[in-house]
């Protein structure tokens, strides 16, 4: 199953993740960092929007309290796919302390594949794919980390850094196709609708906000539905 999963991760998955990366490498070189510190930010944190605020952070001379800080609170976000996840793929077979590391694997991407594919799949295979899924993305992005970086001077700065935005992109492109899951429909359609009007209101904490109140509606409203028809 891990080479299964790998070779489902080869195609399209690695290849939008990749290019993101590329944005990101463009980004590492243009604040003045080295490209062994960029491949360490994506083989250590391995999480886009927290290497771009630690960049852009590290570019205008931010402190490293600073830096940390901004870095935790736009990685949060992985402590709840953490913990939805690894209930789904546990397996009692395999030690606990692996699952140390098998929850630094854990990305948007990854996560969101596993999520639809994992609950169809018997509980001992679960793992293997998700871990060879997660494997084939975290070397994708270091080689486009790397390539962004070379390419930084070669290709227009607008194209590179646009690249950073094809990840969350293909991330709602993937729940959106999933018809399937009522709640994230709605958490989707209201997140739409109350995401650019709550960020003409606050520009720091209008996104937060909305998926605060769009993930919270939609759950409830998920809830209700459920409760009506049983």
């Amino acid at each position: 199953m891990f080479l299964i999963a790998a070779r489902e991760a080869v195609g399209m998955p690695s290849i939008v993740l990749g290019a993101s990366y590329v944005g990101f490498g463009s980004l590492v070189r243009e604040s003045g960092m080295g490209l062994w510190l960029g491949l360490f930010s994506t083989l250590s944190a391995w999480a886009l929007p927290g290497q771009v605020a630690l960049v852009e952070l590290y570019g205008v001379g931010a402190s490293l309290l600073v830096i940390a800080l901004a870095v935790a609170l736009t990685n949060a976000r992985l402590m709840p796919m953490t913990i939805t996840l690894m209930p789904l793929i546990h397996d009692p077979a395999v030690p606990r302390w692996r699952y140390y590391f098998y929850s630094h694997l854990v990305a948007v991407t990854a996560w969101a594949f596993s999520m639809r594919r994992c609950p169809e799949m018997p509980r001992d295979v679960r793992l293997p794919y998700f871990v060879g899924f997660a494997t084939v993305l975290w070397l994708a992005s270091l080689i486009g980390t790397a390539v962004g970086f070379a390419l930084a001077d070669a290709v227009p700065q607008s194209v590179t850094l646009g690249l950073v935005f094809l990840n969350p992109i293909y991330f709602m492109l993937i729940f959106a196709t999933d018809l399937r899951h009522r709640a994230r429909v709605i958490a989707l359609g209201l997140g739409a609708v109350m995401g650019p009007t709550l960020h003409t209101f606050s520009h720091d904490w209008g996104l937060m906000l909305t998926g605060l109140i769009a993930g919270s509606a939609a759950f409830g409203a998920d809830r209700l539905v459920a409760r009506r028809r049983g």
